[in-house]
């Protein structure tokens, strides 16, 4: 019973993620609309919709760190449930906008609201869950997110424009009245003193009639540390390593490719001589996303952390390059299912493993006083990196080409895959202080 509990929470938990997913889908479908056929009294120039897409992911990047003090200070469950009301006034902004920069402070507001949760959720999701749950949970976050960006693309697909933004703006509110019910993570309450909540908490995700005795007890311990300055936290060597390998991880995860996938997917599928309107396209890949991010929840305590990695980076590599290849010397042979097989093969090594698995290890590495702030720099990393290939690509593209643009993505691949082999630690079925105790070891 109460690993059902667990996951019950874990997945509203995880909602925030699936709100994410709608603002980070939701430029695609609407654009034609937007830009041709007035759905709003205005029509912004290229450089204003640009804006309109990347404003989000630099909005995201600005609330990592926020977040990661809030939710330290106020509690996991009070800062996300706080993000939802001005997660709606963004949307609201969106849907009832007049001018350009109604729009543009909208898309801010969402990406600010929306990119919080990849600090707040996986770190509240890993902290509910016991041991052997963690990994299968912490992939809550990218399984929701997917299942937003299908959830925008099949609604925007069929759905007017002010539809398709009203249909958006009430999962915050769905998102509230669901988890206004779920308990504060009882690492948050050991953390301030409050044992009989925390054993309260405990109690309701594991069962009444658990014994939650030793687990409290090492969390109280954890919580009764000796406290210190962030500055000095940070410069643990434990800590500054956890942090490398984090923001690592969230650095490959971008610098591969998937935006540029994303951004080229329907353009590929014309390239191949797909006669399915763009609309199609985009659910297809939704769909192809939302089936392997569940494979790789079915597959992490299974194979676990490193192996998907490694992987997800070997497909993704492989893929780029036979986009590289058939940019630069192959269109002209009429083979473009290749190309459209390289598109499906990236998104399924993805979803494997760099979509889910570097959130997870966020919350994996970092030890409980120093969680918080190093999971929101990690996370920041993440959005910069996103906003930045959000914006180069395009303009890198019409500059080196897309054969050259393709060939940078596998050179990180690669060099992600033997950054995985050499140096990222298992941490399956490890608790998270055998996970400290790992990352602290020294090199003989």
């Amino acid at each position: 019973m109460g690993a059902c509990v667990q996951f019950l929470v874990g997945i509203i938990a995880a909602f925030g993620a699936f709100c994410l997913g709608a603002v980070i889908g939701w430029s695609g479908p609407v654009e034609d609309e937007v830009m041709k056929n007035g759905a709003y009294d205005f029509v912004p120039d290229t450089t204003e919709w640009g804006l309109t897409g990347s404003l989000m992911t630099l909005g995201a990047a600005f609330s990592c760190i926020p977040v990661g003090i809030l939710i330290g200070k106020i509690g996991r469950k009070v800062t996300m449930l706080g993000l939802l009301p001005p997660f709606f006034i963004g949307w609201m902004l969106i849907t009832m906008a007049v001018h350009i920069s109604m729009l543009l402070v909208g898309r801010f507001v969402v990406g600010f609201c929306g990119g919080a949760f990849c600090v707040a959720s996986p770190m509240y999701t890993t902290e509910i869950s016991q041991v052997q749950y963690r990994g299968i949970m912490g992939c809550f976050f990218q399984l929701f997110i997917v299942n937003g960006i299908l959830y925008a693309f099949i609604v925007g697909a069929f759905a007017k424009c002010f539809v398709f933004n009203v249909a958006c703006a009430v999962l915050p509110v769905i998102y509230f009245l669901m988890f206004m019910w779920m308990p504060e993570s009882p690492v948050y309450l050991a953390q301030k003193g409050k044992i009989e909540k925390a054993e309260k908490s405990l109690k309701f995700l594991r069962g009444k009639d658990e014994d939650v005795s030793g687990e409290l007890k090492e969390m109280v311990a954890e919580a009764q540390k000796e406290k210190e300055k962030a500055g000095k936290l940070l410069c643990r060597r434990v800590t500054l390593k956890g942090l490398f390998l984090s923001i690592a991880l969230m650095v490959f995860q971008q610098l591969t490719g998937i935006n540029a996938i994303m951004f080229y997917s329907t353009f590929i599928f014309h390239s191949a001589g797909s006669s399915l309107e763009p609309r199609f396209c985009t659910i297809i890949i939704g769909v192809v996303q939302v089936i392997c991010t569940f494979i790789s929840i079915l597959l992490i305590e299974r194979l676990g952390r490193k192996i998907l990695l490694m992987i997800s980076a070997f497909l993704m590599g492989m893929s780029t390059l036979i986009m590289a290849c058939y940019f630069g010397f192959m269109k002209s042979y009429g083979i473009g299912w290749l190309a459209l097989m390289a598109v499906s093969i990236f998104i399924i090594g993805f979803s494997l493993g760099f979509g889910p698995v570097p959130w997870l290890m966020m919350a994996e590495l970092f030890a409980e006083d120093v969680k918080a702030l190093a999971g929101s720099i990690a996370g920041t990393t993440n959005w910069v990196c996103a906003f930045i290939v959000t914006l180069l690509f395009p303009v890198l593209n019409v500059h080196i080409g897309a054969a050259a643009c393709f060939a940078i993505f596998f050179g990180f691949a690669l060099t992600a895959f033997f950054f995985i082999l050499f140096l990222i630690p298992e941490t399956k079925g490890k608790t998270l202080n055998e996970i400290q105790a790992k990352l602290g070891e020294k090199k003989e």
